[in-house]
């Protein structure tokens, strides 16, 4: 079975950092996966955050935090990070890692249709 774990999250002030961990069991995302970074704010629609290509190493960030948060996948410890730094209150939200067995996007990297491994979720506050 497989199982997506977010950890990492937490309560931080503006201009802070974290660094939510993706730990999968039951799925290895070796060299061929597409792993995300999904967020949902209360009252929001679901957005993609950044993703990973784990067979070409590319990464896509939406424009809201790119600069700020970095992407990365360990294949030791079958692992995706998303360093998050500069936090701002409008990073506040419930983050979620999602996956699937691709090594490049369909058409879009944040298209939530195609992921379909996913995450419980961590929640990340941000407060002034």
């Amino acid at each position: 079975q497989v199982q997506l774990v977010e950890s990492g999250g937490g309560s931080v002030q503006v201009g802070g950092s974290l660094r939510l961990s993706c730990a999968a069991s039951g799925y290895t995302f070796g060299t061929s996966s597409l792993v995300a970074w999904f967020r949902q704010a209360p009252g929001k629609e679901r957005e993609g955050v950044a993703a990973i290509s784990t067979a070409t190493y590319d990464s896509h960030y939406a424009d809201s935090v790119k600069g700020r948060f970095t992407i990365s996948h360990d294949n030791t410890n079958n692992t995706v990070y998303l360093q998050m730094n500069s936090l701002k209150p409008e990073d506040t939200a419930m983050y979620y890692c999602a996956a699937v067995r691709r090594r490049y996007p369909t058409s879009a990297w944040f298209r939530q249709t195609d992921y379909n491994y996913w995450g419980q979720g961590t929640q990340v506050t941000v407060s002034s």
